[in-house]
């Protein structure tokens, strides 16, 4: 496994920087993808083969932001000299001070998004590692559970009830086989004042799930279809 070490912050001159560019889950892929070529480099001494797997983890990485500047294109470029794990723990940690933050999120915000839920405690914010996470999610009264995540700009928000499977299978939201629990939500039927339940299977972990997410298109997938 590769670890990231927490960067104290962009060295030389900020001026000559990118902005931060790069989501939770854009980073996650990229993570991925330095595995892949860490792994290769320890199980393979076919050099065409780890060429092109270098080719191909490059070409991916990039695929993922369709209009990079030069500048951003030099950040990334060191992807595909990755060999050892050393140098991929490196790598991502320069890439620290360009991940943007999950959208800030107040008390005030997420009684606005929950305004039915009189007595809403909310997550402990200060404890939350916003470049981390792609959602923020929360328990109370230990079976609601609630959902935030960030679209075009804006929050959305979900809660249903939390029961735990005491199993492993595979997280709706993050592609990932975990411990899952079953996360039921009331949803209108046909428009009509009728509502039905609708189940998924995520994370018992939401930090777990936040550190797999490699896209949100299950995620927001996730989210509409709860929302309907």
């Amino acid at each position: 496994m590769i670890h990231v070490k927490e960067s104290s912050g962009r060295t030389g001159n900020a001026t000559d920087l990118p902005e931060a560019f790069i989501r939770n889950d854009q980073f996650n892929f990229i993570k991925e993808q330095a595995g892949i070529l860490v792994s290769g480099q320890a199980t393979g001494n076919d050099a065409e083969v780890l060429n092109v797997l270098r080719h191909l983890a490059h070409e991916k990485v990039f695929k993922l932001f369709p209009q990079l500047t030069e500048e951003q294109k030099a950040v990334l470029n060191p992807l595909a000299k990755v060999k050892e794990t050393a140098e991929a723990e490196a790598f991502l940690e320069q890439l620290q001070p360009y991940v943007i933050p999950f959208k800030t999120v107040t008390e005030q915000s997420l009684k606005k998004l929950f305004p039915k839920a009189k007595k809403l405690k909310g997550p402990k914010l200060e404890a939350l590692d916003f470049k981390k996470l792609s959602y923020i999610a929360w328990t109370e009264s230990s079976t609601l559970m609630y959902l935030v995540a960030e679209k075009d700009g804006r929050f959305e928000g979900i809660h249903g009830t939390m029961t735990r499977s005491h199993k492993k299978g595979v997280c709706t939201i993050c592609n990932r086989h975990s411990e899952v629990g079953l996360f039921t939500a009331k949803t209108k039927s046909s428009g009509q004042d009728q509502f039905v339940k609708r189940g998924n299977y995520v994370c018992l972990d939401n930090e777990t799930c936040n550190s797999n997410i490699n896209g949100l298109e299950r995620l927001n997938e996730f989210v509409e279809r709860l929302q309907k």
